[in-house]
């Protein structure tokens, strides 16, 4: 477990971060979001130990971080890092063999990796010469190719197409699924909502909410129901307790005042017709989002 406590991060007189905390755990996707001066890459290059805090600690397995084990985690910025004019397969070769793999190994794992990433059929070509999309996917690689067991990752789907987002998305999958703790930052809030296992949301430099996604929209959910019935709902209008939101024939989608309300209003769907379908409304990572950094 990678684990966050009360980190803290001044520059002069602007307080950066105040008092981080949260975790990311192994075999699990953690998105990381927020706006733009948040504190989401502050927070990354602390973990990294590019940046000194001023309070605080970080641990892994309870133990705080020393260089070696920073040694196996992956990391990809949001800045591109990558020699232009080096050829893609060389380049993820290079890299692997900085992290000790023999040529042979180094060059299977970076094959095998780019193939997966949709480059196989750019491996001679110079970085400098792909698109900014597969750009970002050989930075993705070179962040993977010697198999590290903490992955950090910014903004790691700007600039890709919808495709390459699921490519990317099936890669970091898989290597959650194979154990690694995956902590990435995105803007693209439907893709960290459908990707992620957990949720940290940051504004201001303070964590304003963290936790399982699902757990997270539970928390966050309102009082909000959707009914599909035979007949025509518009009898939820005249109900004491239901504010409704969204109306057509049979189709209401609304708010009560209490789950009794909710039971009351169900009852009298049921002796009005047959009820297709009656389900609470769980709140989308980007409403959760505006209504924690108000």
């Amino acid at each position: 477990m990678l684990r966050l406590r009360g980190i803290s991060k001044r520059y002069g007189e602007r307080q950066v971060l105040d008092d981080v905390s949260f975790d990311v755990a192994p075999g699990r996707l953690t998105g990381f979001v927020g706006g733009n001066g948040a504190g989401k890459t502050t927070t990354m290059r602390i973990v990294l130990g590019l940046l000194a805090r001023d309070a605080g600690e970080v641990t892994l397995g309870g133990a705080p971080l020393s260089p070696e084990e920073r040694h196996h985690f992956g990391y990809m910025p949001e800045e591109r890092g990558l020699y232009p004019k080096m050829k893609v397969l060389e380049h993820i070769v290079y890299l692997a063999r900085l992290h000790g793999f023999d040529k042979a190994d180094a060059t299977r794992r970076a094959t095998e990796l780019l193939e997966q990433l949709g480059l196989g059929e750019r491996l001679g070509d110079n970085i400098e010469s792909l698109s900014l999309g597969n750009q970002q996917r050989a930075q993705i690689a070179a962040s993977l190719v010697h198999g590290p067991n903490v992955l950090i990752l910014d903004e790691p789907f700007s600039g890709l197409d919808p495709l390459a987002v699921e490519v990317v998305a099936n890669v970091l999958q898989q290597r959650a699924a194979d154990g690694v703790a995956v902590l990435f930052s995105s803007h693209q809030l439907d893709v960290v909502e459908r990707l992620c296992d957990d949720l940290v949301i940051i504004a201001d430099g303070t964590i304003r909410a963290a936790g399982g996604r699902d757990a997270l929209r539970e928390q966050h959910s309102s009082h909000r129901y959707e009914l599909v019935t035979d007949g025509d709902a518009g009898w939820l209008r005249t109900e004491p307790g239901v504010q409704v939101v969204d109306f057509e024939g049979g189709f209401a989608r609304f708010d009560v005042d209490s789950d009794t309300t909710a039971q009351r209003v169900l009852r009298r769907a049921v002796e009005l017709g047959a009820v297709a379908s009656f389900a609470p409304q769980h709140p989308s990572l980007s409403q959760i989002f505006k209504e924690v950094i108000r």
